[in-house]
């Protein structure tokens, strides 16, 4: 591997997980670390977070069987295993580089079932914007029900609302986005006779394809049935572990709701396995809602820690099973 490709993947790796790991060095910092440590010692019940696992995992299998949908629809039938080891692996891929995993899962499926990669990436964006979607559903739902609780999150962390206000208010965004399109226009409309070019516009053909097979899906209520499935099963993988604190436990079904669209939202950040903006959304919900600053932050790091280990070790055993049924018998040479 060349020096600039080794330091570019370097920097993919270390980059963001050096960000994650500040913003946690900042959350923890004048937390009482004895009282985090008891109540990880003494106040969880374990055996609930165990079984709060199997739904996240239930609901990656089913992310995989509407991915399979997808790809259906664009006239492309891979091996459901292949599909869902993929799916399974894409986040095991994504705890080291992210956003990487999504890329990873279209080029194994491409490799082991001979079919077009840019169309799998263009089903992979719709399946993307399905969660997109259902996130920005479920927080307009909060906000319109739970408006008090914004008002209290953000005069809590009066930071985040200056930072949005910076963000859309800036002239330079804006010249930066027109200059962008400007750019775009110009390549492909004085430029379009260059290969590269050329190449560039049959990609996006083929991933406008696999966006548009969509509409084209004979089954879309099983579509929109998964789709539903995979947010009952990931909100249950968080809200089932309020039970294993106690001071969680009696918040609430609407508290969990609202903590697992914040958590959700700090996925979002492109930080391997959301470490850092994940803990300060669910700790800054939680406080909202009374709990003490330290127990908040147990609770993120325990649930957290728990999760990712168990989705990473699930990711890992998806690669590994990837590769062993997608493994070619050798053929058995005679003796003579």
């Amino acid at each position: 591997m060349e020096f600039k490709s080794m330091l570019r993947t370097i920097l993919k790796i270390c980059l963001p997980l050096a960000f994650g790991v500040l913003l946690l060095w900042f959350l923890y910092r004048k937390m009482d670390i004895s009282v985090i440590m008891k109540v990880i010692k003494e106040d969880v019940r374990y055996d609930i977070i165990l079984f709060s696992l199997l739904f996240g995992a239930g609901a990656n299998v089913i992310r995989a069987l509407r991915w399979e949908l997808l790809i259906h629809s664009s006239g492309d039938y891979p091996k459901r295993s292949n599909v869902i080891w993929a799916v399974l692996g894409n986040y095991a891929v994504n705890l080291v580089l992210p956003r990487v995993g999504e890329v990873w899962r279209c080029g194994v499926v491409s490799r082991y079932d001979k079919i077009s990669f840019s169309k799998l990436f263009g089903t992979l964006l719709v399946d993307r914007v399905m969660d997109t979607i259902m996130v920005g559903l479920i927080t307009a739902f909060i906000f319109v029900f739970h408006f008090g609780f914004f008002l209290s999150f953000f005069s809590k962390n009066p930071e985040l609302l200056q930072g949005f206000q910076t963000t859309f208010t800036s002239l330079w965004i804006y010249v930066v986005l027109v200059i962008i399109a400007g750019v775009v226009w110009f390549v492909f409309t004085y430029m379009k006779h260059f290969s590269l070019v050329k190449k560039i516009k049959a990609t996006l053909s083929n991933v406008w394809d696999g966006i548009r097979s969509v509409w084209f899906m004979k089954e879309k209520t099983k579509f929109v049935l998964y789709t539903l499935l995979i947010w009952v099963g990931y909100f249950l993988f968080f809200y089932i572990t309020f039970y294993a604190f106690d001071f969680t436990k009696e918040l609430g079904i609407s508290v969990g709701l609202i903590a697992f669209t914040m958590s959700s939202i700090g996925v979002a950040v492109p930080v391997q396995g959301a470490i850092g903006p994940w803990h300060f959304m669910v700790i800054a919900t939680l406080v909202c809602f009374n709990v003490n600053g330290n127990d908040a932050a147990a609770f993120a790091l325990v649930v957290h820690t728990l999760q990712t280990v168990w989705t990473g070790l699930v990711g890992v055993a998806g690669i590994i099973a990837l590769s062993v049924t997608n493994r070619k018998d050798k053929p058995v040479v005679a003796n003579k």
